[in-house]
């Protein structure tokens, strides 16, 4: 086989996820993250959302820079279309995190990527949103995710990168589980 006689270089460490997993069986409660994000007004229906920092490993962690999010809606909504709508970002979210687990089950099955390619839509019904019919749901009613994947593996090898990605992913698992969401006021 091709990745026998190549190394694989995907730009995943794998043994230092392997050897984080193996650290966490010794100190679970260290695997407790919390991730957070402040959104703040801007105008209209605009908003910037910030990252910087999260719990995890047992203490703050600060990413190496903060990150910066605009969110807005088309003009067709009377916006002023400065950002990327919150759903979009949520398929932005679902499309990251399958990918980066491509990379990364690729990288420990030695399967060389050449390219991995996303493309999602997400299916919704804005009439629930505008309170025109209270029984259409507000959210995405369907979500469909293509990858088109150039590797050193068969189809079959490659579907089980996907499979693999799909089963770990966190995105995913939000998506498609319940998640207890609770909302107050300060």
């Amino acid at each position: 086989m091709y990745a026998e006689t190549m190394q694989v270089n995907n730009g995943v460490n794998v043994a230092a996820l392997l050897g984080a997993r193996e650290a966490l069986v010794q100190t679970p409660e260290a695997a407790r993250f919390t991730w957070r994000a402040s959104c703040n007004w801007v105008n209209g229906t605009h908003s910037r959302a910030t990252v910087e920092g999260y719990h995890g490993l047992g203490g703050e962690q600060q990413h190496k820079t903060r990150f910066t999010f605009d969110a807005d809606h088309p003009e067709v909504f009377a916006s002023e279309d400065n950002g990327p709508t919150p759903v979009e970002y949520v398929l932005v979210g679902l499309a990251g995190c399958l990918t980066a687990g491509i990379a990364a089950v690729a990288q420990n099955r030695q399967i060389q990527l050449h390219s991995v390619t996303a493309s999602l839509e997400g299916d919704m019904d804005i009439q629930g949103i505008l309170g025109m019919d209270s029984d259409v749901r507000n959210g995405f009613d369907d979500v469909r995710i293509t990858f088109e994947i150039d590797a050193d593996a068969s189809r079959d090898e490659i579907e089980a990168l996907v499979a693999q990605s799909q089963k770990r992913s966190a995105v995913y698992d939000i998506l498609t589980n319940p998640t207890n969401v609770s909302v107050r006021v300060k």
